[in-house]
């Protein structure tokens, strides 16, 4: 007699501004199609979406709240010292839509992965209050003021690892699901000083990824490098791309599946 085991299935969710709206579009896809999701790990905006799905978030809502999303909802400015947006606003949009969750209150185990300035390292956070974590994992240096957690100055996750494969796979994943959203978008407008900041981080991250192996075993890259990573218009078609390009990997995924259950087989 054989039992069959379950494999882990994790989900490393990358950084990319606006066009991590289409993560969304890949967790739909993935629960249309009865693939769970174990394990969580996110940078940046894949940090901000993996929350909100871990606690208790419908997909449903989360396409409502993105298709009403307006920049508007989190600039905050304050005298330029360390950033342009101080974050209050968008940490207490994140309290709102996290319910004010720790980490120990999520449905799935999620890592939010910040950088530390100070300590010029990776931070993984696993526990503590969600919305401190995801305020850091978001916060662009020199647009958004950094995040001060227990003595350490951070900023967003994807300046050290713009796809977390490496953190989920020490959250105990068997197979890891890896979501790339942030390519840069050739001969983009640069007018304003937001528009050189940002770009220069698409181009550091995006040279950081070619000379980095990402092992995952399913890699989904949407084709979302013609829309802008800061303009947040655009939405429901970077979510359509998400979808489109999460059906391309199916039934890879369902096969990956089948086949670590077939060899990790338990005999009585």
């Amino acid at each position: 007699m054989s039992l069959t085991k379950e494999p882990k299935i994790g989900l490393a969710l990358g950084s990319g501004g606006a066009r991590g709206f289409a993560h969304l579009g890949i967790l739909k896809v993935l629960r249309d199609e009865g693939i769970p999701i174990d394990l969580i790990a996110g940078s940046s905006m894949g940090a901000l979406i993996g929350s909100f799905y871990a606690s208790g978030l419908s997909i449903e809502r989360m396409y409502q709240f993105a298709l009403a999303f307006k920049r508007k909802y989190y600039l905050d400015f304050t005298v330029p010292k360390m950033g342009f947006i101080s974050g209050n606003r968008v940490k207490e949009l994140i309290r709102l839509f996290t319910h004010r969750k720790t980490f120990e209150q999520l449905n799935i185990p999620v890592s939010v992965v910040a950088t530390d300035l100070y300590a010029g390292k990776k931070v993984i956070f696993n526990e503590g209050p969600v919305a401190d974590a995801v305020r850091a994992s978001i916060a662009i240096p020199g647009i958004f003021v950094p995040e001060k957690i227990d003595g350490k100055l951070l900023v967003d996750g994807g300046v050290v690892d713009r796809v977390p494969v490496s953190v989920v796979k020490e959250m105990g994943a068997d197979i890891v699901i890896a979501v790339d959203v942030s390519h840069v978008k050739r001969n983009e407008d640069i007018t304003s000083i937001f528009d050189v900041i940002l770009q220069s981080l698409d181009i550091l991250q995006d040279e950081l990824v070619h000379h980095r192996e990402i092992a995952s075993d399913v890699m989904i890259r949407p084709h979302v490098e013609q829309y802008s990573s800061r303009a947040f218009t655009n939405i429901k078609e970077i979510i359509e791309i998400g979808e489109k390009e999460a059906l391309q990997h199916v039934q890879k995924i369902q096969t990956l599946i089948k086949k670590w259950k077939e060899t990790n087989r338990i005999e009585e």
